[in-house]
């Protein structure tokens, strides 16, 4: 059930080449991407005291309520959707999720060491930071793999009963938005909400079957 699963979420889309698959190479660079991508938003979005959607947002909610790195934060905050990720998505798929978290819990640890900002807008990091993360969730999707959190369900729900994952990734953060309206200041949740709109629109986008194929 777990092969078939895994195989039935990365099956080519009908008249696509089934051979344009990715060999190991190109699989480290988009996921290497994809980190580098998802890093730099994360710190865009902390450095204006913002969330966004998805795990990357229960990761900057959960840093403003404990000091812990906001990278081991993203891998406890995981736990329960890698579990999911192994039963619905697969080994492969699950082994590839946990190699990018905890490269991605590194690389966002070594960012803030190698640049300093001093000031940055709300708007510049809601739709600069949102459109990072997104590219890297892309980036990382292309190459059978994920950030985890919600974003492991909404992939699977695409894959198994095509439903558009930017939007059902947007439902869930509406319920994120709701309950941490109680925890941040209205105007840091406007410009959060933002922040996901803008992430969620890189896969409404670009996540779309027989768009591409590798």
């Amino acid at each position: 059930m777990v092969n078939g699963m895994a195989n039935e979420a990365t099956l080519p889309p009908a008249g696509i080449n089934a051979g344009l698959v990715h060999n190991v190479k190109d699989d480290v660079y988009g996921l290497t991407l994809g980190v580098m991508f998802i890093a730099i938003g994360l710190y865009m979005l902390k450095l204006a005291d913002m969330i966004t959607g998805g795990v990357a947002g229960m990761a900057l909610l959960f840093s403003y309520l404990v000091e812990l790195p906001i990278g081991l934060l993203f891998i406890l905050t995981n736990i329960p959707f890698m579990l999911f990720c192994y039963v619905r998505m697969g080994r492969a798929f699950t082994l590839k999720t946990l190699i990018v978290n905890i490269a991605l819990a590194a690389t966002s640890q070594i960012v803030p060491h190698l640049q300093t900002v001093t000031y940055i807008h709300p708007l510049f990091a809601a739709l600069v930071g949102g459109t990072f993360i997104g590219m890297g969730v892309l980036s990382l999707a292309r190459h059978n793999a994920s950030v985890g959190g919600t974003g492991v369900v909404t992939l699977w729900l695409q894959a198994r009963f095509g439903i558009n994952a930017g939007k059902t990734q947007m439902l869930l953060d509406l319920l994120l938005f709701t309950l941490s309206s109680s925890l941040l200041p209205a105007s840091l949740l406007l410009w959060s909400a933002l922040s996901a709109l803008a992430m969620n629109a890189m896969l409404m986008n670009w996540h779309k079957p027989g768009r591409y194929q590798g």
